[in-house]
């Protein structure tokens, strides 16, 4: 079996998904028993997506050379996690193999077990993948499982209302500005604080929390499995589903309502739908108009994952008047007849033919084709996002930003 050739960057492995997911929770370390390579450039592409020292999980390597894999010595993990709790006193250490300790059979989940009656002052948890047999999204299901199998403490309820997020990860676009409106959201809504935002704001001791939420946002997926986990143990009732657009929000907020058994404000949401309406008003006017006249300037093509497609699409289109153009989603096992998976080669010739109407797609190729980065709705990245306070895509906010960048696209081209 021969690698395939890419002109991009190949789909990301299960373990890749895993260790995003984990490099934001902060009071843990992240060790990986293995080669240096991967742990240090996904390092950089994690600084620059917002998440550094300080406020997520410090990242060491173990290394290994020819005697580790030959005679399948550990002694290495053994310093490396003496030396991080020297370093930094975690109250949890993720262990992680890469692939060649998983192709030549190194058991981690039994070295931890061994090592864990050395170091009782810290907790050591295991967590593939090292292998390539899974998918990056498949690794984002499994590291959210794990976090929400191991961590939550049996707890009582809190006194006031709180609720979980779960799947707010770093390799979706966005998911900071994303997460940020999603805690508006309620806090405006229903006057709610959130008990732990998995996993790309949260900590170990707010991870050990989550059974005293109320309900879970479930916002990606990925993370079903998980809030099915935290509802059979704890009890709390989970919402699937990203808010998109107006009366998208609006039918979110409602059905986090109806799970809570709770009244919105509708103050609040009657003037953030007032607001919203009259912020795009004049926006929507120009883009009805030119779908009128040139319908095939009005498609709209969009590319990521499947979740996010799915809401910008029914926004643009169901919502606004843009039309269905190509879209597609970035994992096989989340096709569908409507959002399609499209490999590298079926994909690229839509990016670089595309002419007429509005791509959203990926930082990289967008930049490739020679199209409009700003209309960017998806990894891999092209820039530095330290910044924490860019408009989001959800919620009200996000439907005036996308409008924003609609209209803003249409004024390039006309």
């Amino acid at each position: 079996m021969f690698m395939g050739l890419y002109r991009f960057k190949p789909m990301p492995s299960g373990r890749m998904g895993i260790f995003w997911t984990l490099s934001g929770i902060k009071e843990s370390a992240i060790i990986e028993f293995g080669c240096m390579g991967h742990n240090l450039y996904s390092g950089a592409d994690l600084r620059r997506a917002g998440i550094y020292e300080g406020f997520g999980a410090p990242l060491y390597t173990t290394y290994i050379d020819e005697t580790d894999i030959s005679l399948g010595d550990t002694s290495r993990l053994d310093a490396t996690i003496k030396q991080v709790i020297i370093n930094d006193a975690p109250k949890v250490i993720f262990l992680q193999p890469s692939a060649v300790p998983e192709v030549i059979g190194t058991d981690l989940f039994a070295v931890a077990n061994e090592l864990q009656f050395d170091f009782p002052e810290t907790r050591l948890i295991p967590i593939g993948h090292g292998s390539f047999a899974i998918t990056q999204h498949k690794g984002v299901e499994e590291a959210l499982l794990a976090l929400s199998k191991t961590l939550p403490l049996d707890i009582a309820l809190s006194d006031a209302p709180t609720y979980n997020i779960i799947g707010s990860c770093p390799d979706l676009f966005r998911y900071k500005a994303d997460a940020v409106e999603i805690t508006r959201l309620m806090e405006g809504a229903f006057g709610m604080d959130p008990c732990c935002i998995l996993s790309s704001d949260t900590s170990i001791s707010a991870i050990e929390k989550m059974g005293s939420a109320h309900v879970n946002l479930v916002i990606r997926r990925e993370g079903i499995p998980a809030a099915q986990l935290l509802e059979k143990r704890f009890g709390t009732p989970y919402v699937v589903g990203r808010p998109y657009g107006i009366k998208g929000t609006n039918q979110w907020l409602e059905d986090v309502g109806n799970t809570l058994n709770r009244s919105q404000n509708k103050a609040f949401t009657n003037f953030e739908t007032e607001l919203v309406l009259e912020q795009i008003d004049q926006a929507y006017n120009t883009l009805e108009g030119n779908a009128w006249s040139y319908p095939q300037e009005a498609a709209i093509s969009i590319g990521g994952h499947a979740d996010v497609v799915k809401g910008v699409l029914d926004f643009a289109t169901k919502e606004m008047p843009l039309k269905v153009g190509s879209c597609w989603c970035d994992c096989p096992e989340m096709g569908t007849d409507e959002i399609p998976y499209f490999s590298e080669k079926q994909w690229i010739p839509i990016v670089k033919n595309h002419d007429k109407g509005y791509l959203m797609f990926s930082g990289e190729a967008l930049k490739w084709a020679g199209k409009n980065t700003s209309l960017q709705i998806s990894n891999p990245d092209i820039g530095w996002r330290i910044h924490p306070y860019e408009p989001p895509f959800v919620g009200y906010r996000g439907a005036v930003n996308l409008v924003n960048l609609w209209v803003n696209e249409y004024a390039l081209t006309h």
